[in-house]
C-alpha cells in the first residue's frame, strides 16, 4: 500500500486528535476511497442532532461507513454548525447537514407531535427534557427525508455512540439487517457501556477497549450476583441509560418514540432485542465531559434543581460536582466513580463476562487515522469552508451560513410545510390510535430491587 500524501491541516483543536502516524496500518481502504454500494441493500440511514467538533464526528462517521452505513442527516448546532466544521461535513458523499434555522424552528413548531399525548410530559422542560423533545422533532424530518433517499432502516444515534454489529456474517451494520425477517418492523440495539481505565483519555473511539455489557446479554443470575461490584457505589449498573437504541424499518406511519425508540401510528410495531449486536456508548469518557455537560445547562446545582432538569441518577450528581467542586475534588470523583482503575476487579468482572473487551471499532478508527483518510476530508473540504466563510462576511446579517441548502424545497416552503409533516400519516384519521404509548426516555438498568421479582418468574 503507498504511503499517503500528507496534507497540511487549517489550525484547529482537534489537528492532534485526527491526525495520522506516517506510516499507514489499515488495509481496508485504498486511498479513503469508499466503495458506494449503491446496488447494495438494504440501505441503511444514520441520523443524529449534535453540536460536536470535527475530531468526534469524523471518526463516528466514517467508522460507519465503514460497516455499512450508506447516508447521514446531521442536525446541527453550536459547534457543528460553524463553518470550519459544517463545511467539511457538507462536502462528505452521503452526508447531508440540516442547521437549526428559523426556517427549520418553524417547521417543526407546525408538527403533529405538539398535539400528541405521547411527548407531552417532556415539553416545556429543560436541558436533557428539551434536548429529547428537539431530537423527536428531528427524528420526524429525518424519516420524510430517509424515505425520499431512498433508504430502508433509519437509526438514531448520538456521535458518543458506536454500532457494534455482532452476530453478523460480516462486520457490517447493513448485513446485520439484512438477515432480518420482513415482518420485523422494529430491532433493538442493547448498549454496552465505555468502561475507562485512565483519566487522561482524548480519543475515546480509539483508546477505549472495555466495555460492560448490557443487562439483556448478561445471565440474570451473573446480572444480579455481580450487581454491587459492578456499580461500585454509583446510583445504577450503568452510568447513563441501559434501554439500548433501535433502528426502524421505513415505512407508512413511523414515528420516532423518543431518543431511544420508534413506533406507528396505525400499528403496534412488531420488535426484535439483538442477541449479539450492540450500540457502544461512550459516555463519561473524557474528565472534560463533566465541565461540558455543566457548561450546557443553566440549572442550581441542588438536589431539587437537578431534578428538573436530568433525566438520570449520575448525570444529576455528576452536574452537581462539577458545579461545586474544585478541579483537584473533580478529579478524584471522576477516578472514583468512572475510572476503572482496579486491576483485580477489573480482572474478575472481565471472566464473568459483566465486562468485556471489544477491539473492532478501535482497529477501525486508528487504522482510519492513520491512512490519512481524517486529514484528506478536512483538506478536501477547505473550499466549502471558504466558500461559507466568504459568505458569513458579505451577508449583512450572517444568517445565509445557516440556512439549509440542502434540505429539500418541500421541507421549508411554508405552503407545504404542513403536508410534508404529515406525510408520514397518510391518512387523516388511522383506526389505530396509540394514545396509551408515552415515549420512552433513557432508562437505568433493573436494580437490585428487581432482583427479587427476577427470582419470583
Amino acid at each position: 500500500m503507498a504511503e499517503p500524501t500528507r496534507v497540511s491541516l487549517p489550525s484547529s483543536d482537534c489537528t492532534d486528535v485526527l491526525a495520522g502516524s506516517s506510516v499507514p496500518s489499515f488495509p481496508y481502504l485504498h486511498n479513503w476511497s469508499f466503495p458506494s454500494d449503491k446496488g447494495a441493500s438494504p440501505k441503511v440511514c444514520v441520523q443524529t442532532s449534535t453540536s460536536a467538533g470535527l475530531e468526534q464526528i469524523l471518526p463516528w462517521l466514517f467508522y460507519h461507513k465503514v460497516v455499512g452505513v450508506a447516508q447521514f442527516l446531521l442536525f446541527v448546532e453550536g459547534k457543528a454548525a460553524k463553518p470550519k466544521v459544517a463545511g467539511v461535513l457538507e462536502s462528505i458523499p452521503g452526508v447531508k447537514v440540516l442547521y437549526r434555522t428559523k426556517d427549520l424552528e418553524e417547521q417543526q413548531a407546525r408538527s403533529r407531535i405538539w398535539n400528541e399525548t405521547w411527548l407531552s410530559s417532556f415539553f416545556y422542560k429543560p436541558c436533557n427534557y428539551e434536548l429529547f423533545v428537539k431530537q423527536s422533532l428531528n427524528m420526524e424530518m429525518a424519516i420524510i427525508m430517509a424515505r425520499d433517499l431512498g433508504m430502508d432502516w433509519i437509526i438514531h444515534l448520538d456521535t458518543d455512540e458506536l454500532l457494534y454489529p455482532g452476530g453478523a456474517a460480516e462486520y457490517s451494520v447493513r448485513h446485520l439487517l439484512a438477515e432480518v425477517p420482513h415482518d420485523v418492523d422494529m430491532v433493538i440495539f442493547p448498549n454496552y457501556e465505555s468502561s475507562v481505565e485512565r483519566d487522561n483519555i482524548k480519543d475515546p473511539f480509539s483508546e477505549v477497549s472495555m466495555f460492560k455489557k448490557n443487562y439483556d446479554h448478561l445471565p440474570k443470575d451473573t446480572y444480579f450476583g455481580m450487581y454491587k461490584e459492578a456499580t461500585r457505589g454509583n446510583p445504577n449498573y450503568f452510568l447513563t441509560y441501559g434501554n439500548g437504541k433501535s433502528a426502524a424499518r421505513i415505512q407508512d406511519n413511523l414515528r420516532p418514540n423518543g431518543a431511544h425508540r420508534w413506533h406507528n401510528y396505525a400499528k403496534s410495531p412488531n420488535e426484535i432485542k439483538l442477541e449479539e449486536a450492540a450500540v457502544l456508548h461512550y459516555t463519561y469518557t473524557k474528565f472534560s465531559d463533566l465541565t461540558s455537560r455543566r457548561d450546557r445547562c443553566g440549572c442550581k446545582p441542588t438536589k431539587e434543581d437537578v431534578k428538573r432538569c436530568f433525566m438520570l441518577d449520575f448525570d444529576r450528581a455528576a452536574f452537581i460536582i462539577a458545579s461545586t467542586a474544585s478541579e483537584e475534588e473533580m478529579l478524584r470523583w471522576y477516578n472514583e466513580r468512572v475510572v476503572w482503575n482496579d486491576k483485580q476487579l477489573n480482572l474478575k468482572l472481565l471472566r464473568k463476562g459483566v465486562l468485556t473487551r471489544i477491539y473492532t471499532p478501535m482497529a477501525i478508527v486508528q487504522g482510519l487515522r492513520e491512512s490519512g483518510v481524517f486529514t484528506s476530508v478536512i483538506a478536501s473540504g477547505q473550499p466549502s469552508v471558504n466558500e461559507k466563510l466568504l459568505r458569513m462576511k458579505t451577508d449583512a446579517q450572517g444568517q445565509n451560513v445557516t440556512k439549509p441548502g440542502n434540505l429539500p424545497t418541500k421541507q421549508i416552503r411554508s405552503s407545504d410545510s404542513t403536508a410534508s409533516a404529515r406525510k408520514i400519516l397518510q391518512a387523516a384519521e388511522l383506526a389505530f390510535r396509540d394514545r396509551d404509548v408515552t415515549a420512552v426516555p433513557p432508562l437505568s438498568p433493573p436494580g437490585l430491587d428487581d432482583v427479587h421479582r427476577h427470582h419470583s418468574e
